[in-house]
């Protein structure tokens, strides 16, 4: 069974509570067992305190004998669970409690350490020169009367009382451990459906859209991290859905656009080569078939430089020039065509300064664009108006004609690559349906707009902006 990555983090922090629990028993226990034997040597110390000044004081002055010392050590030894040794002096073994428990007891205690000093209180934890089989809380402390050593007075106690009773301590801390872990885990389990459940929903929608099924839902609607994911998966299957659908009109477009000219050509040169067409008809027939030629040559070029734009925009080399000069420029150019029309070409030129800073070339290809997509659409004797403005410190250029004008629901599809007017494509046999999206690509890269108001009946205008020259600064 694979793994979900959830499964994956909830099984790295229950092992990383686990150690971290491990650590902290660890822990607790060391400093729980330093704790309680430093307390066991305290009390230790107190209680020889206390046996000295009750019972071997009174030996001392010769009150009590070795006898009746012997009875109430071994009374304190049933009472606290404490070994007595009691050394003179010169190191001796005076007496024990009960004497008949041990196997065999120093006769002094050098016997044991050769370098023991009687006069220095000791603590010790261990078997005590292997004199017991289990651990022991050892503690020796001096017997003093007025200044004057009298004896070596030794407690020991086993530590089997402080492992029970530390044993306790940790089985109550452990509880809560469990009970953390416990807790977390199912916190985390129930954290890990709420998450898994959404994300599975998104996993399956991804693929969906993988299939190609843009209209499926993720159906994951809340209000945190996954739902953001959810809404942008959604968004991007829409925006995927809107690529297709002009993929598939970008390949109807730009087969018809270039199936109809080597339908064309392929059919004159067909009844040419079979007698179809006379010969003296040649050279009409000819010029058709290099009309088509170039529309597919003009076809091909505008899809170069839109996939120029797509991948590194238009390379701009902005120059400073009159804008008015590129008009007149354009106004030549298109000459032949205004008068085979009969149409009126104006320039009106109500702007005193028409420097701009633009790339000329562009901004030449721009407003040809413009023109020619005027005359394309003007009736006979119509008229075409360019006009340049200014407005809030930047110039404007409008072009402006007496065309059929656009339907309102059309105007903002004029940008789309391919988008003819009129979808049978009989008013426009020669344009490529790439001239307005190239102008738009051109405005864009230079950050500037370009704007269309048409009315049908009317005629349409277009118009865009540009920068203004840049003032030398005074050196």
């Amino acid at each position: 069974m694979q793994r979900t990555f959830f499964d994956k983090v909830i099984l790295l922090i229950m092992a990383l509570l686990i150690v971290v629990c491990i650590g902290l028993a660890s822990y607790t226990a060391s400093g729980t067992r330093k704790t309680l034997i430093q307390e066991k040597q305290n009390n230790l110390i107190n209680e020889a305190t206390l046996l000295s000044a009750q019972t071997i004081s009174g030996y001392i002055r010769g009150e009590t004998s070795l006898e009746d010392m012997q009875i109430q050590f071994n009374e304190f030894e049933n009472a606290l669970k404490a070994n007595v040794w009691f050394f003179s002096n010169s190191g001796d073994m005076l007496e024990a409690s009960n004497p008949g428990h041990y196997s065999n007891l120093p006769a002094n205690i050098w016997e044991l350490d050769p370098n023991v000093d009687l006069e220095v209180a000791f603590t010790q934890t261990g078997t005590f020169y292997d004199m017991f089989d289990g651990t022991m809380i050892s503690i020796g402390v001096p017997i003093y009367t007025n200044r004057e050593l009298h004896g070596y007075l030794i407690l020991h106690t086993a530590l089997t009382e402080l492992d029970d009773l530390q044993g306790d301590m940790l089985s109550i801390l452990y509880m809560p451990f469990l009970i953390i872990m416990l807790l977390v885990g199912v916190v985390l389990v129930y954290l890990s459906q709420m998450v898994l459940r959404p994300i599975a929903k998104i996993n399956h929608t991804a693929r969906e859209y993988a299939r190609g099924n843009f209209d499926a839902r993720t159906g994951v609607n809340s209000k945190d991290e996954l739902g953001e994911l959810s809404d942008s998966l959604e968004y991007m299957a829409s925006e995927l859905s809107k690529l297709d659908e002009y993929r598939r009109n970008f390949i109807a477009n730009i087969s018809h656009d270039f199936r109809s000219p080597l339908t064309s050509i392929k059919g004159y040169l067909e009844a040419m080569l079979d007698g179809t067409i006379p010969v003296e008809k040649y050279e009409r027939y000819l010029r058709i078939v290099l009309n088509e030629a170039g529309r597919l040559t003009k076809l091909t070029s505008g899809l170069l430089e839109l996939n120029d734009f797509d991948n590194y925009g238009p390379i701009l080399k902005y120059q400073t020039f009159d804008v008015v000069d590129v008009i007149r420029e354009t106004r030549n150019t298109v000459e032949g065509q205004c008068e085979s029309k009969h149409i009126d070409f104006r320039l009106n030129c109500p702007a005193e300064n028409t420097m701009v800073y633009a790339d000329k070339l562009k901004i030449g290809q721009v407003i040809y664009n413009l023109v020619d997509n005027a005359i394309k659409f003007s009736p006979e004797h119509g008229r075409i108006t360019v006009t340049v403005f200014e407005k809030n410190g930047k110039l404007f250029i409008s072009v402006k004609d007496e065309g059929p004008g656009i339907e309102k629901e059309k105007q903002n599809k004029v940008w789309e690559r391919f988008y003819k007017t009129d979808s049978s494509r009989g008013k426009d046999k020669k344009g490529t349906g790439l001239g307005l999206s190239i102008t738009r690509e051109i405005m864009k890269a230079h950050g500037e707009n370009i704007d269309l108001v048409s009315t049908e009946g009317v005629g349409s205008e277009f118009v865009f902006s540009l920068a203004r020259e840049k003032k030398r600064e005074n050196p």
